[in-house]
């Protein structure tokens, strides 16, 4: 591979496709991230799902004649002629499809969110990136805030023995319970917690979330998601001899630098900072706390 990467992107439909291209293309950014450029995408869509088809042809169109972008036909197209594939697509039901046709391409990838709508694609996924030999990677932006990163470093109030995180949890119907936004709280739960949830509980109301995680040392971790009021995240870090409370969003340095930065070491490295156990958990996490806000009932996972 080259010292600059050339970098694909599959899925033109969400704010984060101009995001990471500013980060990455513009070396005037205050926050840019060297090593390399995106310089290939292949524009995609989901015609079912409002969030995505009304924002493809803007962002296409933004990439191509702000950021120097090639715009090709393909997904297999863009592996082929990338070093490491960003898959941003909006609509988590769709990476599994697009996942299988670049998989052969043996190129690092990173996965946006939500990585997969059910832990069986989720598996399947991690189970063909072994089988290429394929680095693989996916993460909720939040995940690298500054802040939590800075806090979770710190080890002076000594381990964490459980969190209460909150954030925004709009629901977007084609994208089945939290995996839409709860997945970013969710995240940040598993970053602070680490894997290990043995059991979920939810609550569901009209303008609320709440989902209790049970890990199997006996730990509890809590989610909030709001539908009314303000749309910060953040979360309490309960420790053995203090509480630290933090906005993720609330600092200088945009989340998606972290991303874009954490993005970079494994497409350069072949190594990814999160296990694929943890991401595969966060998923079933989700998909049990689905199950609860149906049911009323705490579900093992």
């Amino acid at each position: 591979m080259h010292t600059n990467l050339r970098i694909g992107m599959i899925g033109l439909d969400t704010s984060h496709c101009e995001a990471f291209t500013k980060l990455l293309n513009d070396p005037s950014h205050p926050f840019h991230v060297p090593g390399g450029k995106i310089e290939v995408a292949y524009a995609g869509g989901s015609p079912d799902l409002e969030v995505s088809y009304s924002r493809v042809d803007k962002i296409t169109a933004a990439l191509r004649d702000e950021h120097g972008v090639e715009i090709l036909s393909t997904p297999e197209e863009v592996a082929e002629k990338s070093d490491a594939i960003f898959l941003t697509a909006v609509d988590g039901r769709v990476h599994l499809d697009l996942f299988q046709r670049i998989v052969k391409f043996r190129k690092p990838t990173f996965i946006d969110k939500p990585f997969a709508v059910t832990t069986d694609e989720a598996k399947q996924m991690f189970e063909l990136a072994k089988a290429y030999n394929v680095p693989l990677m996916s993460a909720s932006a939040i995940r690298f805030s500054e802040n939590l990163q800075n806090n979770l470093t710190d080890k002076g109030s000594g381990d964490v023995i459980g969190a209460d995180c909150f954030g925004p949890m709009n629901i977007q119907p084609k994208l089945p319970g939290l995996y839409w936004y709860g997945i970013h709280s969710i995240d940040v739960l598993y970053r602070i917690m680490g894997k290990g949830c043995k059991q979920v509980t939810s609550t569901t109301n009209e303008d609320y979330e709440y989902v209790i995680g049970v890990w199997e040392d006996g730990r509890i971790g809590t989610v909030r998601g709001n539908r009314k009021g303000n749309k910060l995240f953040g979360a309490s870090i309960h420790r053995e001899s203090e509480t630290d409370f933090i906005y993720a969003t609330k600092q200088e340095k945009p989340i998606y630098a972290g991303l874009v930065e954490d993005a970079l070491n494994l497409f350069k490295t072949g190594k990814a900072s999160i296990e694929p156990e943890e991401t595969i958990e966060v998923i079933r996490f989700i998909e049990a706390a689905n199950e609860s806000r149906e049911t009323g009932k705490s579900v093992h996972l």
